[in-house]
């Protein structure tokens, strides 16, 4: 009898259908403003790879490392700027022989859609009815040191620093353009992008530093194979969708 059920038990389990069986995770850490390309690319992977599931979190670069260095588990990391991924690879976060640069993107300001004010510029956020500017924070935001670079080399940051309301990522930036809670933001243009209807862009801003993106596997992955298949699938039919959202090629 016993040997019966044990029979029985081992066909239901090899007869369930494959969506019920274990998946394969891959955990990819990636810069805020990679949201809606990222997602794209990662239902294009999992349809060419059954049973792998993409888990995506998103947020500032800078704060991504120490995530990683604080033992999250993470197999691909995907940084906004180049300083970020250096950091990560000095911290021995990273796995050097892996890293590829596979994007580039534009500062842009941009203001509500609604917005009653002539701003056309940066000079124009000095004027007085210019109260609240959304920058990311540039202690751990790639964008926010790429605005605070742009803006120190044209003589205005300190003179605007009173009006800067700091964020934890470019897309909490966009959302308070978006929401009309701030004058104008400093983000990228991807970001102005998928905000379309909410956010006008007013200006491009182009710094010393291009924004170039950078992708590696992490050194603790345990999924180093599709780790790095992932990667390829990036630099790969991945394009598409990095263009799709307003990327440049790095």
């Amino acid at each position: 009898m016993k040997l019966i059920f044990a029979l029985l038990f081992a066909v239901a389990i090899f007869c369930q259908p494959v969506h019920a069986r274990a998946e394969q995770e891959i955990i990819v850490s990636a810069a805020s403003s990679l949201r809606d390309a990222f997602i794209e690319t990662g239902k294009g992977f999992e349809k060419e790879n059954p049973g792998i599931r993409m888990i995506f979190n998103f947020g500032a670069s800078g704060a991504l490392v120490q995530q990683i260095a604080g033992g999250a588990p993470v197999d691909v990391f995907a940084s906004a700027d180049e300083a970020s991924m250096d950091l990560a690879e000095k911290k021995g976060l990273t796995i050097k022989s892996s890293r590829r640069d596979f994007a580039r993107n534009t500062l842009v300001l941009i203001v509500p859609v609604s917005s009653a004010l002539d701003i056309k510029s940066l000079r124009s956020l000095a004027e007085n009815n210019v109260k609240r500017i959304a920058v990311g924070n540039p202690e751990t935001v790639p964008a926010g040191r790429y605005a605070k670079d742009i803006l120190t080399e044209n003589g205005f940051w300190d003179a605007l620093d009173k009006k800067f309301i700091y964020t934890n990522n470019v897309r909490q930036a966009l959302d308070y353009v978006s929401r009309n809670e701030v004058d104008a933001g400093l983000v990228y243009a991807t970001d102005a992008f998928v905000a379309k209807g909410k956010v006008r862009t007013v200006s491009v801003l182009k710094g010393k530093k291009p924004a170039v993106y950078s992708i590696a596997l992490t050194a603790a992955s345990k999924q180093g194979g599709y780790g790095v298949k992932f990667i390829e699938f990036v630099l790969g039919r991945g394009e598409a969708s990095l263009l799709k959202y307003g990327f440049m090629r790095p």
